[in-house]
């Protein structure tokens, strides 16, 4: 059972990037999905969340969306500034609002520098 996360890396500011959490082990259906970020030296934060049933986000700077077909869901970033720059974490929750988690992933780097 695990998430993982990809699509990090190197990007200018005002670019893009879509980072992607996919599960394995379980379905992400009955799981509402928040990404999470930390950057060097702060605390974690959260980014966005889907719940699992109506596909409802946490409206954000950035774009969530899920695709239970592909047991996926994805963060669309775009006008990426540098105090972006983060490790981002997905996670499995009960509810967007609950404080617990049931999965978190292993975090993809996110760097945005000229």
């Amino acid at each position: 059972v695990q998430l993982v996360e990809s699509g990090g890396g190197l990007v200018q500011p005002g670019g893009s990037l879509r980072l992607s959490c996919a599960a394995s082990g379980f379905t992400l259906d009955y799981y509402a999905i928040g990404w999470f970020r930390q950057a060097p030296g702060k605390e974690r934060e959260g980014v966005s969340c889907i719940s699992s049933s109506d596909g409802r986000s946490v409206k954000g700077r950035f774009t969530i969306s899920r695709d239970n077909a592909k047991n996926t869901v994805y963060l669309q970033m775009n006008s990426l500034k540098p105090e972006d720059t983060a490790v981002y974490y997905c996670a499995a929750k009960p509810r967007c609002m609950a404080e617990i988690v049931d999965y978190w992933g292993q975090g993809t780097q996110v760097t945005v520098s000229s």
